[in-house]
């Protein structure tokens, strides 16, 4: 990787007539059938981004605000979500305030690197995470990744629905139904994603601050009661290792969006630069809340209000305006701010999910971006009413699954680019990106991934399922995901590039 992170040499020339002999393919105009109708032209007007999964010409990309990638992930992360993970180490897996915040620290700082890196590559190849995905998987492949991925991000937007709702909810004193909530919650998040990359860039660099000041606030009013925590039972290698395996599988699972958000960047920025924005995106939030998560469930039984607003079904929304009270009407104000919070996150996950649907269906990749908007919401909204009452069972398992399947995926694209293409992004030609005779097959990377499962799930150690050496070590899947998948795929990739025969 620190290779990698040197500022590459770019070849100009060569990226300059691969762009210019693609003209029709990298285009918009795909949805020339769509323009047609005179509300798609109005949207058009309005600043609405169309660009689906079409490659960027280098041309194109010409975005040199950098920094905005910082503020992506920061407000994305600087919510609720990743307060509520915090809590899981004490309440789900018994660790002590000290245990579970050096799992945080020690395994977010290792889990983070993964997502950031990719990131640099967007502003390189001018191409959405999952198209430059088919370099390694294939066209065809990479339906499987797709599948998981829209899993994992509709996931994400049913628990930032239902913490929302439930924040929402508790400043009314329940007058207003966790149900209601979420639906307003979806609503304003559908709004911001549907606009894409411009309004979504310009609501992440302004929506963390009135969240920073709901915090700092109920610090104020409410951090003398966070050294009330109850003496911890020692922690075992098991539970560290289970809660590890749910902190990885919150930030992991953002490597399969990274270029996303930075394909638009001008390709001749540092490496460096747009790694470290993105590092310190991510950790510096997640870090911070899921550490304060932790904090305030531990604190909470002995203190009266927090422990009725935090109830019996773990609603974190109730412990936050709890938290807040002391503040008044204004701490009402603020609770309303951190339940908006999570909108930031779901609106950038709408956005990506409406890529990983055009690639499920290639053909949907001449409907406009933003119809998919509307479709990943469609799917959320009843799952997070439904759920909204199991969400502590649904985070945990959710969180340590979908990291199983990212840290495989993240290694195999590592492999094809440092291995197979050198990094030299150059080989990632844009004339072959839907285009399934000049892309791999993608067998390898798939057999690479389903293989290491062998492994993995002996590894696992879950709540509904605990593998032999999982039982006694606790949960170290994503651990042996990462390098088994990537050693697998070695010999896998020689030998499918050996009967292969690209057009």
């Amino acid at each position: 990787m620190s290779d990698q992170l040197h500022d590459e040499k770019i070849s100009v020339d060569v990226e300059k007539d691969s762009a210019s002999r693609t003209d029709s393919l990298v285009s918009v105009s795909t949805n020339v059938g769509w323009r047609s109708h005179p509300w798609a032209t109005a949207l058009l007007r309005w600043g609405v981004e169309e660009r689906g999964t079409v490659p960027v010409p280098y041309d194109e990309r010409k975005d040199t605000q950098f920094y905005k990638i910082f503020f992506v992930w920061f407000s994305m992360n600087f919510n609720i979500l990743s307060f509520s993970t915090g809590t899981l180490g004490p309440i789900v897996f018994g660790l002590g305030l000290r245990d579970s915040c050096l799992v945080i620290l020690f395994f977010n700082i290792m889990a983070c690197a993964l997502p950031a890196y990719l990131n640099t590559w967007g502003p390189r190849t001018g191409m959405r995470q999952m198209i430059q995905s088919r370099y390694s998987f294939g066209y065809f492949g990479i339906i499987l990744p797709a599948i998981l991925n829209l899993i994992g991000l509709c996931g994400f937007n049913i628990l930032n629905c239902i913490l929302g709702g439930q924040a929402l909810s508790s400043v009314t004193n329940d007058n207003m139904t966790w149900t209601v909530g979420i639906v307003i919650i979806a609503l304003l998040s559908l709004l911001i994603s549907f606009m894409g990359y411009k309004v979504l860039n310009w609501y992440e660099r302004v929506a963390w601050f009135p969240v920073l000041i709901a915090f700092l606030v109920a610090l104020g009013v409410g951090g003398k009661n966070l050294y009330n925590a109850p003496p911890a039972a020692p922690a075992t290698s098991g539970t560290i290792l289970s809660f590890a395996s749910v902190i990885a599988g919150f930030v992991i699972t953002f490597a399969a969006m990274a270029s996303d958000f930075t394909m638009y960047y001008e390709p001749t920025v540092s490496s460096h630069r747009i790694f470290w924005y993105s590092y310190l995106g991510y950790i510096v939030p997640i870090i911070l809340l899921e550490c304060l998560g932790a904090a305030a469930v531990l604190a909470a039984p002995n203190v009266p209000t927090w422990n009725a607003g935090y109830g019996t079904a773990g609603n974190v929304g109730g412990l936050l305006e709890a938290m807040l009270s002391p503040a008044g009407n204004f701490g009402k104000f603020l609770t309303v701010m951190l339940s908006l919070s999570v909108t930031g996150n779901i609106a950038c996950t709408l956005y990506s999910i409406c890529f990983n649907f055009q690639v499920l269906a290639p053909g949907l990749s001449k409907v406009p971006r933003y119809v998919f908007s509307i479709v990943g919401t469609m799917i959320a909204l009843p799952l997070s009413i439904v759920g909204a009452h199991r969400f502590y069972v649904t985070l945990t398992n959710f969180l340590s699954l979908i990291g199983y399947w990212a840290s495989a995926y993240g290694a195999i694209l590592l492999m094809e680019h440092h291995y197979f293409r050198k990094g030299d992004f150059n080989t990632y030609e844009h004339a072959d990106w839907n285009v399934p005779g000049r892309l791999p097959w993608g067998a390898a990377a798939l057999a690479a991934a389903i293989l290491s499962f062998g492994l993995v799930i002996p590894c696992m150690n879950q709540a509904w399922f605990k593998g032999p050496i999982g039982a006694i070590t606790g949960d170290i899947g994503f651990e042996v995901a990462f390098p088994l998948a990537g050693l697998l795929y070695i010999p896998l990739r020689k030998l499918e590039l050996k009967y292969q025969k690209i057009n």
